[in-house]
């Protein structure tokens, strides 16, 4: 089922914990979602030990041969999780299988900057876009609790989105920080699912260097001092020799949205 993404947000100037909301912008067209590909064979089951194994098998090899292990492996039943922050991972997948579902999540409270990013990957790739819309109307209440927010507005429509599936590919990076510094290439997640990030060792100089290459589309706000880029009410400039996701959930005891733990 296609489902349309509605654009709530505006410019990315805000402090916290008293977020300046967005002015009304544009809504980018034709950002829908294409559909569910239906699972053409079965995908095999691993043991805990066997994804140990794979792990350290696949921890060094280049991002595509990972990628094209996984679409191999799991076909139909893989997706891939996006939040248009820069789009290597979609580079990456697409080369490896056009049509493979790339899900970015509406949880209402984008910067408008993310939703055109969104707007015109889709474009470039043909994405088989899929955009599961907000659960529930915009409410400061939310500003109070970033953990129930991103539980309803993140957690839950993952949980959606992910059913049915067998595995999913995440753009996760052991350098982004201390608390994924051990994040493995192939692992089971909290759900029973396989969970496989192809550049989890990558550094930020790779990622540079892979966007530059191939001329990719990356988000602005990325150079406009927003190198993590999360909704815009938790997410505020980084200061010169601060923490990349400093900026995420200021005056929070906070440091991750819940999809990854």
């Amino acid at each position: 089922m296609s489902t349309e993404l509605h654009l709530t947000g505006g410019v990315a100037h805000r402090t916290h914990p008293e977020p300046v909301r967005p002015a009304s912008a544009p809504r980018p067209v034709g950002l829908s979602g294409t559909g569910v590909r239906i699972a053409s064979r079965p995908t095999p089951r691993f043991t805990d030990d066997e994804l140990a194994a794979l792990d350290a098998r696949y921890t060094n090899s280049p991002a595509s041969t990972i990628i094209r292990w996984a679409v191999d492996t799991f076909g139909d039943r893989l997706c891939l999780t996006s939040s248009m922050q820069d789009t290597v991972l979609i580079d990456l997948a697409v080369k490896a299988d056009p049509g493979i579902e790339v899900v970015f999540l509406d949880t209402g409270y984008h910067f408008p900057e993310t939703l055109e990013t969104a707007a015109r990957v889709k474009e470039r790739y043909d994405l088989n876009l899929v955009v599961p819309p907000a659960p529930l109307p915009l409410d400061d209440q939310w500003m109070d609790d970033p953990d129930g927010c991103c539980a309803a507005r993140k957690v839950a429509p993952l949980e959606r989105a992910l059913a049915g599936r067998a595995a999913w590919l995440s753009g996760l990076r052991r350098a982004e920080t201390a608390a994924r510094a051990t994040a493995p290439v192939i692992s089971r997640d909290k759900r029973g699912m396989v969970k496989v990030n192809p550049v989890a060792g990558w550094s930020d100089a790779d990622v540079a260097g892979y966007v530059a290459d191939h001329d990719l589309i990356a988000n602005p706000l990325l150079s406009q001092g927003y190198p993590s880029i999360g909704c815009w009410p938790c997410t505020r400039k980084v200061a010169e020799g601060e923490d990349a996701r400093a900026g995420r959930w200021t005056g929070f005891a906070k440091t991750e949205c819940g999809l990854h733990e």
